[in-house]
């Protein structure tokens, strides 16, 4: 029987292994290897993103973290194996279906999301200058925002009639400028905190958190996969996408998504600057914003229904990170309430 391209290709690479596959089963970038000593997952992945990838991987490593799937070194040590202009690496095969309760499941990730930013955290010095360029900078695009938003308001109104699109704009209208207003007053907030200090916190941060990413074995040890676009950043560059993803669809009160973050909190609390950061960049309503100016620039060459459509499911997402927003700016403000009452008895 004729080997597959891929069984060859397989046979190649696994050489630097000493291991022999049999039949390999392709899963996108992912290889499944059947081998004469088990099953294996052969990834492939971007040179480019390979040498950050491994030193972030051996780092955490060192530290003692070791709920990442393990990467295999090749008979002279080496974690990756360059082959046709790509990069592979070598780790055991565990399934993504997992069984258990997906509310503990999730809860689990975010256990150890905290565990991962709190080993590798560290303070790096901050550029005053960069630090009030950046205030700057996003300061003077929520003010333009406000102002592309009050003007858009202003035109829709002096229409005798207004599209579907112009009219539920109008109605979504109150609630995208308290929005704003909020993101704002964080961002104040975040600025006065922070002027005068010299460092910040970084983390190694996963690069694509989400929940098929993080896969059980047959005791119940939770790992992450997919860590390849790791990165050196603020630790709420994790928590932001996956609540970007997670809080779409239906209006709907996300208890559970409030609790897994305050999982987080329990074993990596954010600190004051970066909770405000945090809730500034949430409250903001970007998505809806673009998609009212796509609307107008797209001209008749629009599609009403699906521009409602649009707006409506922005508007939705909107409201769902509103009520963790706030929900989150309550219990900080209390717990400062409190600290403050203990401090003066």
């Amino acid at each position: 029987m004729r080997e597959s391209d891929s069984l060859k290709k397989a046979i190649q690479i696994l050489r630097s292994y000493r291991i022999e596959p049999y039949f390999v089963e392709e899963m996108g970038n992912i290889q499944k290897v059947y081998s004469n000593n088990g099953v294996y997952a052969l990834k492939k992945i971007n040179p480019q993103h390979g040498m950050d990838f491994i030193r972030h991987v051996q780092t955490l490593y060192q530290k003692g973290y070791n709920r990442i799937v393990p990467i295999y070194p090749t008979l002279d040590g080496r974690y990756a194996v360059l082959h046709e202009n790509s990069l592979y690496y070598l780790m055991p095969w565990l399934s993504s279906e997992d069984k258990r309760d997906p509310f503990e499941s999730q809860q689990q990730l975010f256990r150890e999301l905290a565990r991962l930013h709190s080993i590798s955290a560290r303070e790096i010095k901050v550029n005053k200058e960069e630090r009030t360029a950046h205030y700057e900078k996003t300061k003077a695009e929520l003010e333009q925002d406000e102002e592309f938003l009050d003007e858009l308001l202003e035109a829709c109104e002096r229409k005798i009639y207004m599209s579907p699109f112009e009219l539920t704009f109008c109605m979504y209208y109150h609630t995208a400028k308290q929005a704003l207003f909020f993101s704002k007053q964080k961002l104040n907030e975040w600025y006065n905190e922070t002027k005068d200090k010299e460092k910040a916190r970084i983390v190694i941060v996963h690069g694509k958190m989400a929940s098929d990413h993080f896969v059980f074995d047959e005791k119940g040890y939770g790992y992450f996969i997919n860590f390849e676009e790791s990165s050196i950043g603020a630790p709420t560059h994790d928590l932001l996408p996956f609540l970007a993803r997670s809080l779409k669809g239906y209006l709907k009160q996300s208890e559970d998504i409030f609790e897994w973050l305050y999982t987080y909190f329990k074993y990596f609390p954010l600190k004051d600057d970066e909770m405000m950061l945090f809730l500034s960049y949430l409250a903001h309503p970007v998505n809806l914003l673009k998609t009212a100016q796509r609307y107008f620039h797209e001209g008749k060459n629009r599609n009403e229904r699906k521009a409602v459509q649009k707006l409506q499911r922005e508007f939705w997402y909107l409201k769902n990170s509103e009520y963790i927003v706030f929900r989150i700016d309550e219990i900080e403000r209390q717990k400062k309430q409190a600290e403050a009452a203990q401090q003066d008895s």
